[in-house]
Formats: structure tokens, C-alpha cells, sequence
């Protein structure tokens, strides 16, 4: 055990794990040295530190790479630390700009409370919300009034505004920006000093706003927080960040054995980044796992462990045990137990008409085209007649790997 040069308290082992346990998988922990000092002066006074991430209800689904920022809260909650999820209701009125090259339409009150609901929900599949500070910035936004704002205004200037990425190509490519924008990180960081933060999470497209929590809590004459970044999640193409408008997402409410199939097709590259960011297991043991598939281990075993983790987090072990064999059974060809029910018309009705009318494929085009590739089975049977028309009655219709629907053709 040893001291800082800036702190008068004792650098132990457990300050030192709890400091490797923040870093992990972070971009970056600024400053260090004073995270440092403060998780050794709350060892050794008992005091909880104070950890803060801002969210913005702007949607109401959840996906894995949102989770990456609560997974960290969850680390450092389990270490004794108080977290606190803030429900941005005031600031999503106003928009985020970060990474924006337009102003970001704001949110009416009735959409906040009801993606602000559904948040709840599902962020309790990660923190112990029972044990978290959970606030909504109203609190202190709304009483600050006209005259605490352009006072809260005059401590920050235009020029540092303008610094920001987003607004400074917005302003040499001559696209608008609304004066309402510069609000949005200046409320960001007064919710700093509102509570009294010693440390604030996010993205890592949310520096600038992190950064503006430090300096208005030197303002006040606060002790300012640190402030770490998490990276963003690449999504299932592992080039492109996880997005549901690019179809690259996993949903952390969606079915278990839909879940556990998307991260089992992940590239083997992907999977490590994965495991360090969505994975509770221990670096040692990370460590370790990776050595042994460069050893010559199947990578799909380490994939299957990463899947039944995050599966099981989110619904149970036993969802996640399913979802497992679900999975080798389609893999052996099997048909999955919960596979959507459509019932048709017009029998006898051509193969690509019903993968459309069914949803299995975009077009009847696409469906000639996996027909041509072997690509579509019928009751298990490979379908390689493009003019095949199928009769009334029930049948099990398969496109690819993972796509399935019991057809039930009437005339």
C-alpha cells in the first residue's frame, strides 16, 4: 500500500482493483490520478462516490450497445458506489446535437414519460435499481427559472461553444444552428453540480458535455467529477455501430432464442470485443479463454458462453439453456419450438407469393433467388422448382438458417 503525492489517503489493493475495474473497456478516464484520489479517500472514509449517466428517453427500445454504459454502472455499484440513473426529462425538450448535423426535433412530455417508463423496465435488467439514486433533471431545471438560466448562461462562452465538433462543421458548412442547442450541454453540466457528481458516464460522442460538467462545477466552487467514456458497441456486421436503423442490433427484450442466435453469428474477431464489453466474467478468465481458442479451442465455444451470459441476464439461466438447444436443433435441422403461425389464401399458391405474403422474404424476386440457391425447404424437403405452387393444408416453410413460419394455405 502506498500514497499519492495528491491524496492523504492510502492507495490499497482494493483501490487499485476498484481503479482496473473502472478502466476496463473504457476509452478514456480523465483525469486518472484524481479517480485515483477519490476511490482511495472513499475507502478509507466509507463515503460512497457519486456516479452519474444522463439518459435522454428519446426511444423506447433498449439494444445491446446501450447496455455498455450500464454495465460499467453496474460494476462500480457493486463496488459500494451510489449510481444514479438520470432521466433527462428536461434536456430531451431541448435535443442532444451531439454527432447531429440538423437540429434533433424535440421530445413532447408524453413521449418522455412513456420511453421514460419503458427505460425503467428494462435498465433494471442490469442495475439494482432498488439500490440506485434514480432522478429526472426537472427537478432542478424547471425551478431554475429565466434568471438562474442566463445566469447559468454567462459562465460559459460562445467561443468554447464553438469548439464542439458538430457545431463548428455545422457552422463553416453554413447549416443552421438554433441558439436553443448551446442549452443542451450547459443543462447537461448543471446536473452535475445539482448532484454533486464524481463521476460522470457516457459515450464516448459525449465528451464535450462531460467536459462542461467539470468546468461548471469549478464555477460553484465544487470538487469536479472525473469523466469516462465507454466506446460504442460495433453491431452484428462488426464494422458499424450497433443501430436499429441498421439492422445490426440485438434487442435486450427480444425472445431468448432470437438473442442467443444473433450473437452466435458474430465473427470470432468481434466476439472479444464483445466479451469486454457485455461480459461480467473476470479479465483473468477472459484472458485465459482467448489463449486457449489461439491454442487451437473451437471460437464457437467461447461465442456460446458470451450468448448464454447475456441471454441469461436478460431473461433467466433457463431461457438461456433453451435457447442453446433451440439452436443446435435448427443447426441439425430441426424446427424450432416458437416459430410464427401465418395462415393464407388463394391455394394453390406459388412458392415466391407465399415467402412474401409470409414475411420470409422482401419480394418474390428475393424468394426466386433463394429458391435457385437452395435456399428455401418446404416440411424439410429443399425446394428447387421455382414454378412449384403449394395446396391447401399446413405446412413448415424455412428461408436460410433461422427463418421459420407454419403455413396454414386455405383456398
Amino acid at each position: 500500500m502506498h500514497e499519492t503525492a495528491a491524496s492523504p489517503h492510502p492507495v490499497t489493493e482494493r483501490v487499485q482493483e476498484a481503479l482496473a475495474i473502472s478502466m476496463r473497456g473504457c476509452d478514456e478516464l480523465l483525469p486518472e490520478t484524481d479517480w485515483l484520489k477519490k476511490l482511495a479517500r472513499s475507502e478509507a472514509t466509507g463515503r460512497p462516490l457519486r456516479i452519474k449517466f444522463g439518459l435522454d428517453p428519446t426511444a423506447p427500445d433498449l439494444h445491446l450497445g446501450h447496455t455498455v454504459v450500464f454495465n460499467k454502472m453496474r460494476q462500480l455499484q457493486d463496488l459500494g458506489h451510489t449510481v444514479i440513473p438520470l432521466i433527462g426529462d428536461f434536456t430531451s425538450m431541448i435535443g442532444d446535437p451531439s454527432g447531429r448535423n440538423s437540429t434533433r426535433p424535440p421530445l413532447t412530455r408524453e413521449q418522455i414519460e412513456a420511453n421514460a417508463k419503458t427505460y425503467f423496465d428494462q435498465i433494471r435488467l442490469v442495475l439494482d435499481i432498488d439500490r440506485a439514486e434514480v432522478r429526472y433533471n426537472s427537478e432542478w431545471s424547471d425551478p431554475l427559472g429565466a434568471r438562474g438560466l442566463v445566469q447559468l448562461a454567462a459562465r460559459y462562452t460562445v467561443a468554447r461553444m464553438m469548439e464542439r465538433d458538430d457545431f463548428s462543421r455545422r457552422f463553416t458548412g453554413n447549416t443552421p444552428i438554433s441558439v436553443h442547442e448551446f442549452l443542451y450541454p450547459l443543462m447537461q453540466g448543471y446536473d452535475s453540480v445539482a448532484l454533486k457528481s464524481d463521476l460522470e458516464l457516457g459515450g464516448t460522442d459525449q465528451k464535450f458535455n462531460l467536459l462542461m460538467g467539470r468546468h461548471l462545477q469549478q464555477e460553484f466552487r465544487q470538487e469536479p467529477q472525473c469523466i469516462l467514456t465507454m466506446p460504442l458497441l460495433e453491431g452484428l456486421d462488426g464494422v458499424e455501430k450497433m443501430s436499429k436503423s441498421k439492422g445490426n442490433y440485438v434487442g435486450i427484450t427480444e425472445p431468448a432464442n432470437g438473442m442467443f442466435a444473433k450473437m452466435l453469428s458474430i465473427s470470432d474477431a468481434l466476439m472479444w470485443r464483445w466479451f469486454t464489453l457485455l461480459s461480467f466474467r473476470p479479465e483473468a478468465e477472459v484472458a485465459k479463454l482467448k489463449a486457449e481458442v489461439a491454442a487451437g479451442r473451437n471460437p464457437k465455444d467461447a461465442k456460446v458462453m458470451l450468448a448464454k451470459e447475456v441471454t441469461a441476464r436478460f431473461h433467466s439461466a433457463g431461457a438461456a439453456d433453451a435457447a442453446e438447444e433451440d439452436f443446435r436443433r435448427r443447426a441439425a435441422g430441426g424446427v424450432p419450438d416458437d416459430i410464427p403461425e401465418v395462415t393464407l389464401a388463394g391455394a394453390p399458391l406459388a412458392i415466391g407469393a407465399l415467402l412474401k405474403q409470409a414475411g420470409l422474404v422482401p419480394s418474390t424476386s428475393e424468394a426466386m433467388r433463394l429458391v435457385e440457391q437452395g435456399g428455401v425447404r418446404v416440411d424439410g424437403a429443399v425446394v428447387s422448382d421455382k414454378a412449384l405452387r403449394i395446396v391447401a393444408g399446413t405446412c413448415v416453410v424455412q428461408v436460410g438458417k433461422r427463418k421459420f413460419a407454419r403455413v396454414r394455405l386455405e383456398t
